[in-house]
Parts: structure tokens; sequence; C-alpha cells
């Protein structure tokens, strides 16, 4: 990487391999009309920076470290499938607040740090698990994933491509606790 060139980068929690080996066996199950994300591309979105020099990535880790090291210990239950205009997602519940309060921390952190602006609406944990162009229309049950712990958070580079988005970890954290 040069300092200076330019990286789409987000900060997410990374989901623990069972879970994901379960995500993609209900994605196949329920999921037809769109393109299912990809197994190496399931993940809970903290915080999109969007295009962002090369250079901040240690800082914005640090901060990202900062803020996990901090966290309580996350939980989350999937609640329902969900369809936007271009996005299937699992909406979570986050049992006793935490994932949401790591959130919140990392927003103010990044905005400190000068390389990220909040958005108006609240934090929202899901899981994007199916992109398309039409919406299908599907109502699927939630996948029977019982409480979900994230193994770890990462700050995450996105090169867009035709076929998918193709996610780079560039750092890997520790959350609170493990």
């Amino acid at each position: 990487m040069a300092r200076n060139e330019l990286l789409r980068l987000f900060c997410a929690l990374r989901l623990p391999e069972a879970a994901v080996d379960q995500l993609v066996v209900w994605q196949g199950e329920h999921l037809h009309g769109g393109r299912r994300v990809s197994r190496g591309n399931l993940h809970v979105t903290l915080a999109f920076l969007g295009r962002r020099p090369a250079e901040e990535v240690p800082a914005i880790s640090a901060e990202l470290r900062a803020a996990a090291g901090g966290a309580g210990r996350i939980q989350f239950e999937p609640r329902r499938y969900r369809e936007t205009r271009s996005v299937g997602m699992v909406l979570l519940d986050d049992a006793g607040g935490a994932a949401t309060a790591l959130a919140a921390d990392l927003d103010e952190r990044l905005e400190r740090l000068g390389v990220y602006r909040r958005e108006g609406r609240p934090w929202l944990p899901h899981i994007t698990v199916l992109r398309f162009r039409e919406r299908p229309c599907l109502d699927p049950p939630p996948p029977a994933l019982g409480p979900l712990s994230p193994s770890d958070a990462a700050v995450y580079s996105s090169v867009l491509r035709s076929g998918g988005a193709l996610y780079d970890v560039l750092a890997s954290v520790a959350l609170g606790g493990r």
C-alpha cells in the first residue's frame, strides 16, 4: 500500500466460523433472486469510513483497538430478515447493548480523529446476506444461530468488483474480556 493510496474502509465485528457456516447453509436454503454475500464477507458493520488514505489505517486501527478493548461481552440473537432497496439483511438483537455501546464509542473516536462523520440514523446491528437489483420480496425465517458472540473486530478494505466486493482484513483486534 502506498501511503497516499485511497482505500475504501470500514470497521466491523467478525463472526465465529461456526456461525458463518450456519449462515451459508441458511442462505442456500432461503435466499434466491439475488447475489448471496460470500462467506468471507459476512460481518456486522460498526462504521463505514469510505475512501481514506492508506496512511490513516494505523490510527484507525488504534482507535478500534481502544474501543474494542473496553467493550463488554457482545451477544447477538437473530431477530428477522429484512430487505431494503438493494440488500437483504438479518437484523440482530443486541442483548445487553454492548455492541451498540461499542459502535457509539468507535463513532466518537473516529470523529475526533477526523476520519468519520456519524450517520444521522441510529446504528442497526445486522448481517448483510443478499444483494440485488430488483427486490425479491423474500420472507424467510431468521437463521437458527442461537446466541452469537463476535470473534473479534477488524478494519477492512473493500474493493468493488462486478462480481461483488472483495474484503481484506487490514487489522484485527480483540474484544474486551477475550
